[in-house]
């Protein structure tokens, strides 16, 4: 079986149900950061055939402080050990889909990678685009199992990340770079539908996540999304590039679009806006 890592498509997904169901594992990860039961709802009205759903508010998140942003990180061990818990091996393809165009798929793909798990791939054009080829859906509930001990020993993360107070410490320096996935208007602080604060890092760079994708909901190809990158990024090392939008889910929509553009090793300020806005010590910068 090919081990995909970034993307699948939904024929090549179809063929793998067909050919070796018991070697991956769909998880759903529709959601709707305006009305947080929605993905629960949507799964059971009908989802991919074997498919688990994950919610982002509880299952992907650790408790919110005020002090942490909206989705805040999970301990590590015990998301390893709910995702071993849904029978995913070492050698496990792992699946992803949402219905919003990607980032909550991207999210939770990124979140593997986390626990140092490597195939793993986002559907490509999510719901839709199975819906639209006219693939089997089912509606019967697959509950998850719950997890189990924390493993002793996790695999090496295969991302990076950087905290707040890497970032503050990084604004006179400039030694990386933060992208904002967010889009313009609320980088440039002219509105703030989320967080209590509008504006953006001081010093970021802002390439909205809705650009990477064409209008049938697809990812631009490798070459073009390169091309956009560099022209926003310039001379710019990926490994010097760190993710962030207004939680940390968007961001990852960016990180993956680079790593199919073959502009790998980027990082993800996890907390991102929600988090660094809530402390008002932080420096805030608006326009462009």
């Amino acid at each position: 079986m090919p081990n995909y890592t970034t993307l699948v498509t939904p024929e090549a997904l179809k063929a793998l149900l067909a050919s070796d169901p018991a070697g991956i594992r769909i998880f759903d990860a529709r959601h709707d950061l305006g009305d947080h039961e929605a993905g629960r709802r949507a799964y059971n009205t009908g989802h991919i055939p074997g498919a688990l759903f994950l919610d982002h508010e509880t299952d992907l998140c650790s408790p919110r402080t005020g002090r942490n942003g909206r989705h805040p990180l999970p301990d590590r061990a015990a998301f390893a050990a709910l995702i071993q818990a849904q029978g995913v091996g070492p050698q496990t393809q792992v699946i992803i889909y949402d219905a919003s165009s990607g980032p909550f798929a991207a999210h939770l793909w990124w979140m593997l990678r986390w626990i140092g798990h490597a195939n793993v791939a986002v559907l490509d054009g999510g719901w839709q685009a199975w819906r639209s080829a006219g693939y089997a859906v089912e509606t019967q509930s697959q509950p998850l199992a719950a997890a189990g001990a924390h493993p002793k020993d996790l695999p090496a993360s295969l991302v990076g990340t950087v905290d707040a107070a890497a970032v503050q410490a990084n604004i006179p320096l400039q030694r990386f770079t933060i992208l904002d996935a967010r889009a313009g208007n609320r980088y440039r602080g002219e509105v703030e539908p989320m967080d209590p604060v509008a504006g953006h890092i001081p010093g970021a760079l802002n390439r909205p996540n809705s650009e990477n994708q064409a209008a049938d909901g697809r990812f631009k190809p490798a070459t073009t999304l390169r091309a956009e990158f560099e022209s926003v990024l310039g001379e710019r090392n990926p490994g010097d590039i760190v993710h962030q939008c207004g939680s940390g889910i968007t961001a990852c929509h960016n990180l993956l679009a680079m790593e199919i553009a073959g502009l790998t090793g980027s990082r993800l300020y996890p907390g991102s806006w929600s988090e660094w806005c809530s402390d008002p010590v932080r420096p805030v910068a608006t326009g462009a």
